[in-house]
């Protein structure tokens, strides 16, 4: 069985992004990584990916002013470009308009700090520790035209301890989900594999 050909997103370090590749190590992993790209050139995840022996791509959306659909088209050509299946979005910090969000719709997911559908959006673990809430985790679903609106695949949760700041919470949050994004993202290729037929 061909493996989907997965292109990674990122704006930073992309430790979601490290979980992914090396998940996808494993030949059995249903997606094989083709393409990390970047809206920022200076992302740290590029040296990573590209020392992995995946395509880097720096699209600087500063280059681009604010034309939101003119950088989204460079980077949805590139993605073309590179015969990508399904996309994943880690830690990429731009809300995408809904002419992208349509192309890729039922193909793209993206991972959030949040039980959604609580809290969507940013400053997500103060948000909990500000409400009194027993626990925090994180969401992966899919992309839709609303900011973190989309269908839920999966989800992982952490408890809040009495002495939790925002930074604290989410150190203990990441390893979640480094561990939840990638059976997230083999349960969506399952799905897109059932609903397209893909051999």
């Amino acid at each position: 069985m061909s493996r989907l050909r997965l292109a990674v997103l990122i704006s930073g370090r992309g430790s979601n992004m490290e979980a992914l590749l090396r998940a996808a190590e494993d030949p059995a992993f249903p997606a094989e990584p083709v393409l990390v790209l970047s809206n920022r050139p200076d992302a740290a995840g590029l040296k990573f990916a590209d020392a992995a022996g995946i395509a880097a791509v720096a699209i600087d959306h500063k280059a681009f002013g604010k034309d939101r659909e003119a950088f989204e088209f460079h980077v949805d050509a590139t993605l073309r470009g590179a015969g990508v299946e399904i996309i994943t979005l880690a830690g990429f910090m731009r809300v995408l308009t809904p002419w992208f969000v349509k192309r890729w719709e039922g193909r793209m997911i993206n991972i959030h700090p949040s039980l959604l559908p609580k809290y969507k959006g940013l400053d997500t673990h103060q948000r909990a520790i500000d409400a009194g809430d027993a626990e925090a985790g994180c969401t992966v679903h899919w992309v839709s035209a609303g900011v973190d609106e989309g269908e839920i695949i999966a989800q992982a949760r952490v408890p809040i301890l009495p002495n939790d700041t925002a930074d604290t919470l989410a150190a203990r949050t990441l390893p979640a989900e480094h561990r939840l994004y990638p059976e997230a993202l083999a349960a969506a290729c399952h799905k897109i594999r059932e609903t397209s037929g893909h051999a």
